[in-house]
């Protein structure tokens, strides 16, 4: 039974089992998480959310970004604190399964761990155990379901579940049933891309909600399907017609988890516009290039890229996060894209869209080939063509980010603090960068957190 046997891996995930580098990933998750969900709380979709889900709750687990500090339940702190840390785009990617593993892993870990007061090591040992679930259960879809279905979404309502399962204590047989329960609920879909619209952030909130209330039905007994996954009517077969059921359980060892391979966003904007963006930043710094340099620019994609964010016209903000044009277009204008780049003024910024109808999106076989070899390349190609008649070229397999190309802590750091900082100050936000540093000491989750966000 392949939900069986995942389910009590997860399940038996704990801090002792883990490698020094699952547990230095886990902390940088938890600390590019933190960072997102603080700065992500001001934005208009979360505050919509947040209004509407704390009408009668239980204060157990804190909501990050309210000022003065503010609780909710469990289950509902984990749907405004997931829906805030996906607002931005700005947030973590596991590359071959397409998933935004911390807003629906760290989100339901974090707040189960708060409300039933666990430790440190607890909650390493949650997010270890829900990016595997994350990773194996969104390979097992990819790429086939992610042309409609939006697998942070649809495979994140299981890793949700088995976090929260592992943060509650939960044995193999209540985590299988969790699964169950988390697996019927999944959902999320691609339509709403083309107005631009605020879903994106509810399918995550949604998840880590559904995961969380899972792992609590299970701990009282609830009963779900046993081959949620693998089952005839069961969600891998109900998102693609021939799923890849070996990528569920095959090599399962704490030696080497999918959080060890997870990438870290540099740009706040969809992942698969790193690659591209990346190449442009490093022309754009060795040739000194300016918008007005620029004759023609060629991005050479695969098929999902140019599926997802093919999108010369872009009407929000937001809709610019899902844009290759918009996005390459403010890279070189500013020489970052950043939350500053995803304003209105700059979205309808003349030259801006003047640049964007030089810039042609082009479905490349060869970056096809490369993708369908490794699903964890999502690599580029750029061509871009200049004024005086030279043509500058750069193809990106790993863009600044990926394992291959990590973010260090320290550059971590500096991006939490760039996002905390606004919200929480200086002072808090240092307090919270530290609690992550040394995780695996803190004894009670809530205290901890407590300390951290006390009014100065």
């Amino acid at each position: 039974m392949t939900t069986k046997a995942l389910a009590k891996f997860t399940a038996e995930m704990c801090y002792e089992k883990l490698s020094a580098h699952s547990i230095e990933m886990a902390k940088k998750c938890l600390l590019d998480w933190l960072g997102i969900a603080i700065r992500g709380s001001q934005e208009k979709p979360v505050r919509i959310i947040h209004d509407v889900i704390l009408q009668g709750d239980a204060p157990k687990a804190n909501i990050f970004g309210s000022i003065p500090a503010k609780k909710a339940s469990a289950l509902n702190a984990a749907f405004i604190n997931s829906a805030a840390s996906h607002s931005l785009d700005f947030d973590d990617l596991h590359n071959p399964s397409i998933i935004h593993p911390a807003c629906v892993v760290v989100s339901p870990a974090l707040a189960v761990c708060e409300a039933e007061h666990k430790s440190g090591k607890q909650l390493i040992a949650a997010i270890c155990a829900g990016y595997e679930a994350s990773g194996r259960v969104g390979e097992a879809v990819i790429p086939e379901s992610y042309f409609f279905w939006h697998t942070t979404g649809t495979a994140g309502t299981i890793a949700a579940g088995a976090a929260a399962a592992n943060a509650l204590g939960l044995d193999a047989q209540q985590t299988l049933m969790c699964y169950g329960s988390a697996g019927t609920q999944a959902a999320g879909l691609w339509e709403f891309l083309k107005e631009g619209a605020m879903s994106k952030p509810l399918h995550t909130g949604k998840a880590s909600y559904s995961g969380v209330l899972s792992a609590y039905l299970s701990q009282k007994g609830f009963t779900a399907a046993s081959e949620i996954l693998e089952g005839e009517k069961g969600f891998c077969r109900a998102m693609v017609k021939e799923p890849h059921l070996e990528k569920l359980t095959e090599s399962m060892s704490t030696d080497k988890l999918k959080i060890d391979i997870n990438s870290f966003k540099p740009y706040a904007c969809c992942k698969h516009a790193h690659a591209a963006l990346y190449a442009i930043q490093e022309l754009r710094k060795a040739h000194s290039l300016q918008p007005e340099d620029i004759a023609k620019i060629k991005l050479y994609v695969n098929d999902i890229t140019n599926y997802l964010i093919n999108n010369p016209q872009p009407q929000t903000p937001y809709g610019g996060k899902f844009s290759i044009q918009y996005c390459s277009a403010a890279m070189l204008k500013f020489g970052e894209v950043g939350i500053a780049q995803f304003s209105e003024e700059c979205i309808h910024n003349k030259e801006l869209t003047d640049l964007m109808q030089h810039i042609e999106v082009i479905r490349d076989e060869a970056m096809e080939q490369l993708h369908a070899a490794d699903a964890s390349k999502l690599a580029s190609r750029v061509e871009i063509q200049l004024q005086n008649g030279q043509t500058l070229t750069m193809q990106v397999d790993y863009p600044k980010g990926d394992p291959e190309n990590p973010l260090t802590w320290e550059e971590l750091c500096a991006k939490f603090m760039s996002l905390a900082v606004p919200v929480y100050g200086e002072a808090k936000a240092l307090r919270l960068q530290n609690w992550v540093a040394s995780l695996e000491q803190c004894s009670d989750v809530a205290q901890a957190l407590d300390a951290c966000l006390k009014e100065e």
